[in-house]
């Protein structure tokens, strides 16, 4: 398969720039505040640090995994119990926008960071089960979508409403869980 193109050092502080955001607007949205965050334990990771069964299968951006136990690089909590991690897809994110000049990097990321902060609060809150498969599955990312949607609509952010426009179909953002 050869070398995936993974994000540079300046690209990892957009990464942490961008899931700021997200977890701001998701906040705002869900009314959360830090400690209730803290009851739902994540981290994401990115190209460099994955595992060959955390590398998507299917075109999509992200992978959302649970874990029993963190032991994870940007971990936002300490708490030991369901650990979600979010899999950045580095190299199909740099293809996507090597492909579309006009995607950048924060917006698109703010996007998916949300959307899997949706899940995140979704299964946390048993909205919905981690497990599911087949039409439930993708009635959830219609869900899902949707939300994310909403919650970045009107969020003053250069280019965000080229990538909502662009991805207004859910189909690069489903979740693969590993």
């Amino acid at each position: 398969m050869g070398a995936m193109p993974c994000f540079r050092a300046e690209d990892l502080e957009t990464v942490g720039e961008a899931l700021d955001i997200a977890e701001d607007r998701t906040s705002g949205h869900y009314k959360y505040s830090l400690a209730q965050w803290k009851r739902h334990p994540y981290g994401v990771k990115t190209l460099a640090s994955l595992q060959g069964h955390e590398i998507a299968r299917a075109p999509a951006f992200a992978v959302l995994n649970k874990y029993s136990d963190p032991a994870l690089p940007f971990e936002r909590t300490g708490r030991k119990g369901d650990f979600y991690s979010i899999c950045l897809q580095d190299h199909r994110i740099l293809k996507a926008m090597a492909r579309d000049h006009r995607l950048r990097l924060l917006p698109l990321l703010v996007y998916v960071f949300t959307h899997e902060l949706v899940h995140i609060v979704r299964f946390c809150n048993f909205a919905q089960r981690f497990d599911i498969r087949g039409e439930v599955r993708e009635r959830e990312e219609e869900i899902v979508h949707a939300t994310t949607m909403q919650i970045l609509k009107g969020l003053s952010l250069r280019q965000l409403d080229y990538i909502l426009e662009v991805y207004r179909s859910h189909g690069l953002f489903a979740r693969e869980a590993c």
